[in-house]
């Protein structure tokens, strides 16, 4: 059996920057062939993504519209951790900036790559027990979210029915279901 192997980069170019990522191409060497190809890559930095849980069992979601499927999506809050914060700092503004809530405890639950074909940014999940509505949501200029409550028991049917289909949220859901023992 053959065992992968990295490949040797022979040069990199960035091609554009934009507000949430920027683009390169990289001449890479096939370590099996010895032959040159290009590849595209999406430089972003770390995202985070927030699994709230309240006092009373239920998990607080949001419902935004995404550009990417023109549609609206119910979702776990996240983003991008700015230059400046941890992901564990970035975790908690996210959550009251997109929600309201406040946790009294926020747990990691895990470190993902969403794409690593063509991303090369890392995505930190975390748990957020406690969690507790505090002020009104502050959502950025460019979103437009809802917040909604439901209860942890229901998230499978919510995942059975396509009603959360964002795979960086299911994820989340597949890591709290290994913490659950399930």
């Amino acid at each position: 059996m053959l065992m992968a192997q990295v490949w040797r980069r022979h040069g990199s170019q960035p091609i554009g920057h934009f507000k949430v990522f920027s683009l390169r191409r990289d001449e890479m060497e096939s370590p099996r062939t010895g032959r040159r190809h290009d590849f595209y890559v999406l430089e972003a930095g770390p995202w985070v993504n927030v699994v709230p849980i309240t006092g009373d069992g239920e998990i607080v979601l949001i419902e935004q519209y995404r550009h990417g499927i023109e549609a609206v999506t119910l979702e776990i809050p996240g983003g991008m951790v700015d230059a400046t914060e941890s992901p564990l700092e970035a975790a908690e503004r996210e959550l009251l900036e997109e929600t309201g809530y406040r946790a009294e405890v926020l747990s990691p639950l895990g470190v993902s790559h969403p794409n690593p074909a063509i991303l090369n940014n890392s995505l930190h999940t975390y748990l957020a027990v406690g969690a507790r509505r505090v002020a009104e949501p502050r959502p950025e200029a460019g979103e437009d979210i809802s917040v909604v409550t439901v209860p942890v028991a229901d998230i499978p049917t919510l995942v059975r029915a396509g009603k959360i289909t964002h795979a960086l949220v299911l994820v989340a859901f597949y890591r709290l279901s290994l913490l659950e023992g399930g």
